[in-house]
């Protein structure tokens, strides 16, 4: 369902709130014809999702097309990179300049440059993102279950320990669109226990993990007990179903397990050797993929990274686009890289699937799509260019986006997809939906794309309508 260009960002709020209420009124889920689904073998164990939040645009990153360096009076249009190309390890392969370290490992993985998202009419970064993290369009009349909720529902966790979910490096509180972001970084109608572990700040995840200042663990423990004698005697028993309140419960269980485990020194960044440490720069995205690291090597299955999402910081950049990209590419081009290496050097690589992608990509001319009825939030209009702040890629665009994966069953220097070489800079060649990226990834880590459980007396499906293709090829 598409919401129309009239319907507000309050709007929008309102109808994730009615989402989550209906989400909460369910009294647990039940497979839906899955005694009937045949998962396939599972490529990788773990998952960590590289998100670049805010709009990557491909041109002046995973792919390079015609450069112009900056001259004033400069057309706009002639621009469709701003970064001159690079040579990667791979013959043949180029990414722009900045990523000169993740140049040096795409031998390790795949680059997908068809990737597309549909133009949903009002191109809101917290739709696409919902979209693009659950594979559901919003509003929709339930909580739809975050990517990593189905990793954690279907597979359940790799370490009985370790939270199955865990997002690391995004604030839910005091930042722009926190409601938007608080509807997709949730557990959906599978409950808070399939919900993931937020820790915005890397540095300070080891404090999720102990008990609360001033509190010993006995008597974090009593807590605990008399929380769920609470629970279990609620008069307001109808404000909560039973399901809930048992997934609750679970999940306090849960953390319970992990203060007391050896593997909550996997959240204690001060553990790490200061050679280590310093490889992975002194940035919040940096401790966060050094972070995930740790966490993958004690077995969590799903570890989202972000470089954190806050409109028009970042990659949300309407303006001074250039400028921007090129701050951020230095901060996460070495941590990146070091993720992947360090990863290879343990031995965990060929079972963790690492992806790196966005919402969408950018371009200097076009909103959307060609013929796109969406309103252009650029800052920087201009036929010729005046100054530094109108040189950048200020548009959303959601005809061509690249993803790169590393790991998890994927060939090596392998490139998928292309797109054109003039604008508009669409996808030409094996276009890749966001349903049949979700089901290469589901597949990789051995889950049937059709899986689904019922909700609301309906199928939910994993990929949308259980429509979802895996992209085979990009298989070794």
């Amino acid at each position: 369902m598409n919401i129309p260009e009239s319907i507000q960002r309050r709007d929008f709020i309102k109808q994730l709130g009615l989402a989550s209420t209906a989400a909460l009124a369910t009294n647990g889920t039940q497979a839906w014809g899955n005694e009937d689904i045949i998962h396939p073998a599972a490529k990788a164990d773990s998952c960590i999702l590289i998100w670049m939040a805010g709009g990557m645009a491909a041109p002046d990153t995973f792919d390079p097309k015609r450069y112009f360096p900056f001259e004033k009076g400069l057309e706009a249009n002639k621009i469709l990179s701003t970064f001159p190309a690079i040579d990667t390890n791979v013959d043949g392969l180029q990414i722009c300049e900045g990523l000169e370290n993740i140049a040096q490992v795409m031998d390790r993985g795949t680059l997908i440059r068809s990737a597309v998202q549909p133009d949903l009419g009002s191109i809101l970064h917290s739709r696409h993102q919902y979209h693009w993290h659950t594979g559901y369009v919003p509003p929709i009349t339930v909580a739809a279950p975050h990517l990593g909720a189905w990793m954690a529902k279907v597979l359940g966790p790799k370490n009985e320990v370790v939270p199955p979910f865990i997002n690391v490096g995004q604030r839910l509180e005091g930042v722009g669109e926190k409601e938007e972001l608080k509807a997709f970084t949730t557990g959906g109608f599978f409950g808070s226990e399939f919900g993931p572990m937020n820790l915005p700040y890397p540095e300070q995840a080891v404090k999720s993990v102990q008990p609360p200042q001033g509190m010993e663990p006995g008597r974090f423990s009593n807590r605990y007990k008399h929380f769920k004698k609470l629970l279990d005697q609620n008069p307001n028993r109808e404000l909560m179903s039973d399901f809930q309140r048992e997934s609750m419960l679970r999940s306090m269980e849960s953390a319970h397990r992990l203060l007391q485990s050896k593997e909550k020194d996997a959240f204690d960044l001060t553990l790490e050797s200061k050679e280590s440490y310093a490889k992975y720069g002194d940035t919040r995205f940096g401790r966060g993929c050094l972070l995930a690291r740790r966490l993958a090597e004690q077995g969590a299955r799903f570890v989202e990274v972000t470089t954190e999402y806050v409109p028009f910081l970042h990659w949300d950049h309407h303006e001074n686009g250039h400028t921007t990209q090129a701050r951020m590419k230095k901060e996460i081009d070495q941590p990146i890289a070091q993720l992947i290496l360090d990863l290879e050097e343990r031995g965990l690589l060929d079972r963790t699937l690492v992806i790196l992608a966005s919402e969408f990509s950018r371009d200097m001319m076009i909103e959307g799509v060609p013929g796109s009825t969406a309103k252009d939030q650029s800052r920087a209009k201009t036929d010729k260019l005046q100054e530094m702040k109108h040189y950048g890629l200020h548009r959303h665009f959601t005809g061509g986006t690249s993803v790169a994966m590393w790991g998890g069953g994927v060939k090596k220097g392998f490139v998928y997809g292309k797109t054109a070489d003039e604008r508009p800079l669409m996808a030409v060649e094996n276009p890749v939906s966001i349903e049949d990226l979700h089901a290469t990834i589901y597949t990789a880590m051995g889950i049937n794309p059709k899986t689904a459980y019922e909700v609301e007396k309906r199928p939910f499906y994993a990929t949308k309508d259980g429509i979802g293709k895996a992209v085979k090829d990009i298989f070794s």
